[in-house]
């Protein structure tokens, strides 16, 4: 099954989230898109908050469906809070970590930057975007000319968005490290781990 390509205005409508990033055509229309238009409430039962819940973080992350669920299952074996475990797991993705060094503007950019072969991890090209990064490893852009080309442009563009604490930026050098795993703080998720996690274990 191909990756979702469609409206992306109209899936966070639907969820009622910005999950693709800052909205304002979210924040004008704060209701599931329809003919109807804002006077229409369904009345929603407890698994589909569950479910939205879950479509929140497999559409930021632009995951599928068997490929989420074999993240809840390695978080589901780890030690700790099985939530908070697979929020860190999502986070260390190489393309969401590409994404918030601001070396691409979106995670749907980072990804297709790790796809084409524009991305190196401890010195050695990576172009898999779901590859788990560890604490230590450096990110840094192919040294062609076309790679560092796009990559400044997106430093640019992505100057306003901060970096979070557990990584350390070089702008400059176009480059950054995992300096530790991030906790549940510094994500800030946009959804309720918890009723994800009793969603799956039901």
């Amino acid at each position: 099954m191909s990756r979702y390509l469609g409206p992306k205005n109209r899936i966070a409508r639907r969820l009622g989230a910005p999950i693709f990033g800052p909205n304002k055509y979210l924040e004008r229309k704060a209701y599931p898109p329809g003919e109807h238009g804002p006077r229409f409430r369904r009345k929603v039962s407890d698994y589909a908050l569950a479910l939205a819940e879950k479509q929140k973080l497999r559409f930021m992350y632009g995951i599928q469906e068997k490929q989420f669920r074999r993240y809840y299952e390695t978080a589901d074996r780890r030690r700790g809070i099985t939530g908070e475990t697979l929020l860190v797991l999502l986070e260390l993705r190489l393309d969401n970590v590409v994404y918030r060094l601001g070396l691409a503007t979106t995670r749907r950019a980072a990804r297709q930057m790790c796809t084409h072969g524009h991305i190196r991890v401890n010195g050695r090209r990576v172009n898999i975007p779901s590859f788990q990064v560890r604490v230590g490893d450096e990110i840094e852009i192919n040294p062609r000319q076309n790679s560092q080309q796009l990559a400044r442009q997106n430093v640019e563009a992505s100057t306003a968005r901060p970096v979070p604490e557990w990584l350390q930026a070089s702008p400059a050098e176009l480059s950054g490290k995992v300096i530790s795993e991030p906790t549940r703080e510094q994500i800030q998720p946009i959804v309720d781990e918890r009723v994800i996690v009793e969603f799956y274990s039901r």
